[in-house]
């Protein structure tokens, strides 16, 4: 088992800033302050003064050190290790016998050379055992009552690795530890066995500030001491109670000082009675510290809670008040931009309505002229694929006509002569970028619906795909059979059926001045087959 490097280093904290343990195995930190803390400059020397303002502050010197933490090995049996007073206590010593059994780990600790707490500060009555975990989490192991020379405890914990400290408190039942760190555990390498951890561990110490006296408590200057007559905890009940009601627990949490107070009377009362319970005592007077602790815990909360309510509330206050100066300022400026508007607004109304004669010449122009250049367009497009195949006007635009006699008789395969024609017409549209072609096939009404459907659409998407080949952009072309609908001449005569076998292509897009739709807009459409 290897261990942790011991850094001692003296570090001068007034009330209000927390001690820390730095630069180890197991590094102890304060975080945040108390909310009750008094922050002041360090002293040199331990000391007791009293500010302008009526506060007593106590000033003690505090040690910066490594603390070893060990993992003691689940039911691995019995191990010991030692305690070493800190820089505060350097006589104080100890050892304690570390069991991990079943469910828990015993700890049977033996401590010398513990003062009286209260030479720390007339605030502190007791002294406490600490368990702090790798994580920085400390637990309060309990308290070690003071017997002569020798102080023991008797705990078990449910933690599995930690390093141990013992500090002053002012109760027993406080539930962070001081910054008046007297005695830390130490590696024994001939007795300690088990696993050192070697992580970095923060947690939060309770600042002496905590305790500081106010003025109307002055006769807390005089040590308390512990009579024969009177148990111990019952002069840690009435610190405690006294703590919460600094901190202001009587505002804060009124029915836990409630029942805190009514603790410490049955148990006063008990203590003036000669013939009295002192088991009923000690047992009123420890429930009166623990309820005191609980209520100044809940006071430090809604104390923060307030705070930070009463910042919220300044700050949207605050907030709001900006916002309405901010309003005003743009309810003038609006005002004044108004006014220049107003004059501006005439102006241009004459502007806008010279503007809109203009527009509205030129518009017509335009309009003209488009539809001028889209005719010449049209009529000298027409005129190029007429000069390919029937090519006549309607209102869906140019359409070619394509006759079945470009196709075997009941098939879609595309004749050489008819690849050589659409070749052309493919060439002649790339010319117009822009132009939308729809492919639509036909049949006459010789055969079944179903089977003249398949076969116009076949030819349809024959002549699209070859026209695709030829350089014809896949988006502007589209292919659709309809079959035996749609017949320009009479089925009757073949010479009306051969018209209605045919394939066209409408040819549409803005180019031409058409727009691209549907059959149905031009219902009987002429053709003159080829």
């Amino acid at each position: 088992m290897n261990r942790a490097k011991n850094v001692f280093t003296a570090l001068m904290l007034s009330a209000g800033i927390s001690g820390y343990f730095a630069a180890g195995s197991l590094k102890l930190r304060a975080q945040e302050p108390n909310p009750t803390s008094q922050a002041n400059p360090p002293q040199d020397t331990n000391e007791i003064k009293k500010q302008d303002n009526g506060i007593y502050l106590y000033r003690v010197k505090v040690v910066q050190r490594d603390l070893d933490a060990v993992n003691y090995l689940h039911r691995s049996g019995s191990t010991n290790i030692g305690f070493k007073g800190t820089a505060l206590l350097p006589l104080a010593k100890g050892e304690a016998k570390v069991t991990s059994e079943r469910g828990g780990i015993h700890i049977s600790a033996r401590f010398q050379g513990l003062t009286p707490a209260n030479g720390f500060g007339p605030e502190y009555l007791t002294y406490v055992l600490w368990a702090i975990t790798p994580d920085g989490r400390p637990n309060n192991l309990g308290e070690v009552l003071p017997a002569n020379n020798k102080n023991n405890i008797e705990v078990t914990t449910a933690l599995q690795s930690f390093g141990m400290i013992v500090t002053a408190e002012p109760y027993f039942s406080v539930t962070q530890p001081s910054d008046v760190v007297v005695l830390q555990n130490v590696i024994l390498n001939d007795k300690t066995t088990g696993v050192l951890e070697k992580v970095n561990a923060h947690y939060s110490l309770l600042a002496r500030g905590a305790y500081a006296q106010t003025e109307g408590s002055k006769s807390n200057l005089n040590p308390i001491t512990r009579d024969e007559r009177s148990p111990l905890e019952l002069y840690q009940a009435n610190n405690a109670i006294r703590i919460a009601q600094n901190t202001g627990a009587d505002k804060y949490a009124p029915d836990i000082m409630a029942e805190a107070m009514q603790d410490l009377r049955n148990a006063t009362d008990i203590d003036q009675n000669k013939k009295g319970d002192r088991k009923m005592e000690i047992t009123f007077a420890r429930q009166a510290v623990q309820r005191a602790e609980d209520a100044r815990l809940v006071t430090l909360r809604k104390q923060a809670a307030e705070r930070q309510l009463n910042a919220d509330n300044a700050k949207r206050d605050a907030e709001a008040q900006a916002q309405q100066s901010q309003l005003q300022a743009q309810q003038s400026q609006l005002e004044a931009e108004r006014a220049r508007a107003a004059q501006a607004e005439a102006d241009a109304d004459r502007a806008r309505a010279e503007a809109a004669a203009a527009e509205a010449q030129a518009r017509a122009a335009a309009a003209n002229k488009s539809a001028t250049d889209a005719n010449a367009v049209r009529e000298r497009l027409r005129a190029q694929l007429n000069s390919v195949l029937a090519t006549s006007e309607s209102a869906r635009g140019l359409i070619v006509n394509m006759s079945d006699v470009l196709f075997d008789t009941g098939r879609y395969t595309l004749k050489t002569n008819t690849q050589i024609s659409l070749a052309k017409v493919a060439g002649i549209l790339q010319a117009y970028p822009g132009l939308k072609l729809q492919v639509e096939g036909y049949t006459d009404s010789v055969g079944g619906d179903q089977y003249n459907q398949k076969l116009s659409e076949n030819r349809a998407d024959a002549v699209r795909d070859f026209l695709e080949t030829q350089g014809v952009q896949p988006d502007n072309i589209t292919a659709t059979g309809y079959g035996k609908a749609k017949p320009v001449a009479d089925n009757a005569t073949a010479q009306g059926r051969a018209q209605n076998r045919r394939v066209n292509l409408v040819v549409s897009g803005d180019a031409i001045g058409v727009q691209q739709s549907s059959p149905d807009a031009d219902p009987a459409p002429s053709a003159t087959p080829q």
